[in-house]
């Protein structure tokens, strides 16, 4: 079996067991506030990126504690905080399916903040993309103010890919990983005592049941595994031929949410989706093309995308 096949199995698998983590996550808002679930997956990805890291240590290159990874980290906390946050009160195939307008947003910040130049095709498809976003979330639908929070994961997260640029020019991307965890989690255990001490937070991991305990280590798992296949699916395959498979993480989303929540997009959603990966494959296509190279590469994007979450 080639390198390149290889990838794309690997990549395949990251792209379904990372709803598995995000369905520990949501089984634990029922029990703890999301910014408790979001320090416990933190913690327990550090957990099980701790040996990973250890076993591939000879890939580990450059400063991981700086100003820049903690700017990475303090992004990747606010992603995965209002992401959660969306599980909570919204499907996951939902909550994914608007977070997906990041490759969207951030064609649009490489210009402004970047000075790269992006033309008018793929400025229309950001705008019809977002369109799409809207007709996912419906305002007044039933969601309220909480639909915006996957949007903001998607700017937390386009603008954390500006910042890997910079970082990864004198780090490895486990490196950034290593390091953006670890400020995260300082971050996410900060702003949960200021919560606490202000009586936002009611739950406590004192009162989880031991299934509860099991989910956190789950959550962990799954996130720490997908990582390392999707380092493993990109060192091995362009980042072109594997971006086709980030949307297979719609798929699993869905699947989990309909086993586990029985939950099931709507016909306005499913049209929403279409929009929105639609306008991202066309925008992918676009930066492919030789003329329009210079840019960021979505599929380098969306490597980095799921290995911060």
């Amino acid at each position: 079996m080639s390198d390149s096949t290889l990838g794309m199995i690997f990549m395949a698998l990251a792209m379904l067991l990372l709803p598995i983590g995000d369905t520990f996550a949501k089984v634990l808002t029922a029990d703890l506030h999301p910014a408790e679930v979001t320090l416990a997956r933190l913690l327990a990805q550090a957990l099980f990126l701790v040996p990973a890291a250890l076993l591939l240590r000879h890939r580990l290159r450059g400063p991981m504690f700086s100003p820049v990874v903690a700017l990475s980290g303090g992004l990747v906390m606010v992603t995965l905080g209002s992401l959660i946050w969306a599980f909570s009160v919204m499907p996951i195939a939902t909550a994914i399916a608007i977070f997906f307008v990041e490759p969207l947003i951030l064609t649009a910040l490489v210009g402004p903040l970047l000075g790269e130049k992006v033309g008018a095709r793929r400025m229309a498809a950001v705008g019809i993309g977002l369109i799409g976003a809207v007709i996912v979330i419906r305002p007044g639908g039933g969601f309220g103010a909480a639909a915006l929070l996957p949007l903001l994961a998607a700017v937390a997260y386009a603008l954390n890919m500006i910042v890997l640029r910079r970082a990864s020019k004198l780090r490895s991307a486990l490196t950034v990983q290593c390091g953006a965890t670890f400020y995260a989690c300082l971050g996410m255990g900060g702003l949960t005592l200021v919560f606490g001490s202000a009586g936002a937070i009611t739950a406590s991991f004192a009162a989880l049941p031991p299934a509860g305990w099991m989910a956190i280590l789950g959550a962990g798992a799954f996130a720490a595994t997908s990582f390392v296949l999707i380092a493993e699916a990109f060192r091995r395959a362009e980042a072109g031929t594997l971006a086709p498979f980030q949307y297979l993480e719609i798929v699993g989303a869905t699947a989990a949410g309909y086993l586990v929540f029985g939950d099931f997009p709507d016909l306005w959603t499913w049209v929403g989706i279409a929009i929105i990966l639609g306008s991202g494959l066309y925008v992918f296509w676009r930066e492919r093309l030789p003329a329009n190279r210079p840019g960021i590469a979505p599929g380098r994007r969306r490597s980095r995308r799921i290995r911060a979450r």
